[in-house]
């Protein structure tokens, strides 16, 4: 059975009262290490001989603010002894541990490996919710693709993609940890299993909810890219537009232009230049080609 010990942004010396004696300064240094906002640790499972060290990242997804943030969790496992710490990221709440002794109600009756299990499964939880949360993003951004400027529907694309990639970097190397436990690669004391068959089998549950996770941050940047194409040809569509009036608007002026041009010449002998009505004619004149032109730019639907 094993005891689950579970700290939040501990200092030097409570980790080392609970920690193995044994414990490797670069694994002490990252449970000591505060918690950043972009650059967080590369997620692992490492075997140390007498323990495990465990490095994880849950993503939190915030609707209301069209935003992720990552808890960081680090665990130390041994037959007898788990060790979390849980770190604070800046100006927010820490991985919340309450769904984790839902699942473990008795932690002392458990091995340390099923504790352990329940965490990353809590991790794996949270990329699918992230994968949907993002898919809605995307769904939102299609569905207003129409009627938002497309200054703000590029702004969104660009945090959009800027969250995808962030993501990518965090759950490869999640999956890639998980993967080491299914296969079998994780050895406690050079040649003691900590996790049994069983709970292989419960690993493997977790690493395909990761891969699910990959495949829908794949379908996500997929559609992603539809909505940043759609918007382009959107974009180059309207533009089109308009040149398209500015060409009609040169075109109608192109006749009168050509009309007060040549009436505008100075000479002498021009048969209009004293009429008395000429001035009326050269109205009408004008007039008459703007409405003929008008009449067969709309015929031609170029207008």
């Amino acid at each position: 059975m094993a005891r689950w010990i579970d700290l939040v942004d501990p200092t030097q010396e409570e980790l080392e009262r609970v920690a193995p004696d044994d414990l490797h300064g670069s694994a002490l240094a990252q449970l000591l290490s505060p918690a950043q906002h972009d650059d967080e640790p590369r997620p692992t499972i490492q075997s140390h001989g007498s323990y495990i060290f465990v490095v994880l990242l849950l993503p939190v997804v915030v609707p209301d603010e069209d935003r992720v943030f990552y808890q960081e969790l680090n665990a130390v496992i041994t037959r007898e002894t788990i060790v979390t710490v849980r770190k604070t990221p800046p100006g927010e709440h820490p991985f919340d541990t309450a769904p984790v002794h839902e699942a473990c109600p008795n932690p002392e009756e458990l091995r340390s490996g099923r504790i352990a299990y329940h965490l990353i499964d809590e991790v794996a939880e949270g990329f699918l919710s992230l994968v949907d949360a993002l898919d809605d993003e995307v769904d939102e951004l299609e569905d207003h693709v129409e009627d938002w400027p497309s200054q703000r529907i590029r702004a969104r694309l660009s945090d959009l993609r800027h969250d995808l990639l962030h993501v990518r970097r965090t759950l490869a190397p999640t999956r890639d940890a998980i993967r080491k436990v299914v296969d079998n690669r994780i050895e406690l004391d050079g040649e003691s299993e900590l996790f049994d068959r069983e709970l292989e089998l419960d690993f493997a549950d977790a690493y395909d909810k990761l891969l699910r996770a990959t495949d829908g941050l794949e379908l996500a940047r997929d559609l992603g890219a539809g909505v940043r194409d759609y918007l382009q040809a959107k974009v180059s569509n309207d533009q089109n537009e308009i040149m398209k009036r500015l060409t009609m608007i040169a075109s109608l002026m192109l006749l009168p232009t050509f009309i007060v041009g040549l009436y505008g010449q100075n000479f002498v002998n021009i048969p209009e230049l004293h009429w008395h009505y000429g001035y009326l004619y050269v109205w009408l004149l004008i007039i008459g080609t703007t409405i003929g032109q008008v009449v067969f730019f709309r015929w031609k639907r170029w207008l």
